[in-house]
């Protein structure tokens, strides 16, 4: 039994982070050290936060974590459709860290 906060051994850490969130809004976070990510519904800041830590080497300060609810669209032909819904979490790292997640490797 997992006493609470600690992550569970069976999830991966590749598994608590989905993908960056990659937009001109968390670019322009990431000069104030603040990354956005697309997480499970299922996972707490906790398991966010030691999953950066040990996926990129940094030191976490913060996770703030939000739902994102879909958008109903109008489609052609009187159609309705709905965007996807999903649990953002943005993690904010310590002084002097940073992730390089919007260069491009070259």
């Amino acid at each position: 039994m997992r006493r609470k906060g600690e992550i569970d051994v069976e999830k991966l850490f590749q598994d608590v982070i989905i993908r960056p969130v990659v937009s001109e809004k968390s670019y322009a976070n990431s000069d104030r050290r603040q990354y956005t990510f697309v997480i499970p519904e299922n996972v707490n800041r906790v398991e966010v936060k030691q999953a950066i830590e040990k996926l990129f080497d940094v030191k976490v300060e913060s996770v703030n974590t939000l739902h994102r609810m879909g958008k109903v669209r109008r489609l052609p032909k009187g159609n309705f459709g709905k965007r996807r819904s999903e649990k953002r979490a943005i993690v904010t790292l310590g002084p002097d860290q940073q992730l390089d997640i919007f260069t491009n490797g070259n």
